[in-house]
């Protein structure tokens, strides 16, 4: 067996070992596994003819996940105030003409 990995807790080597394991790389987990706490380092172990595939593939794993944006990284988008189907903007434009219009028309009916 050839060691490819040490992680810390369990859960992460889990992980490993079921990617590997996807394909066709058995693993063997050695350190703090079966403990009521699940903290401490792990190791994943490989056979020897697979040391190799089993590393590229974690490497790449790695370079794919380093280009993979992540949602929290993003810029958040600012929200459009909409209002029966209008955008803010043409609300505005509505909310001006309807003032002239009334203006226009209390002139008249006052004048």
């Amino acid at each position: 067996m050839v060691h490819v990995r040490t992680v810390n807790g369990s859960f992460h080597a889990r992980v490993i070992a079921a990617r590997l394991g996807a394909e066709g790389i058995l693993t063997e987990l050695r350190g703090n596994v079966g403990s009521v706490y699940p903290f401490g380092q792990v190791s994943v172990w490989v056979s020897s003819e697979d040391a190799e595939a089993a590393s590229e593939l974690l490497l790449a794993d790695e370079i794919e996940a380093a280009f993979t944006p992540h949602p929290d990284d993003e810029e958040p988008r600012p929200r459009q105030l909409v209002l029966w189907g209008l955008t803010r903007h043409q609300l505005v434009a509505v909310a001006i003409i309807g003032v002239l219009l009334i203006t226009a028309v209390a002139g008249r009916l006052l004048g």
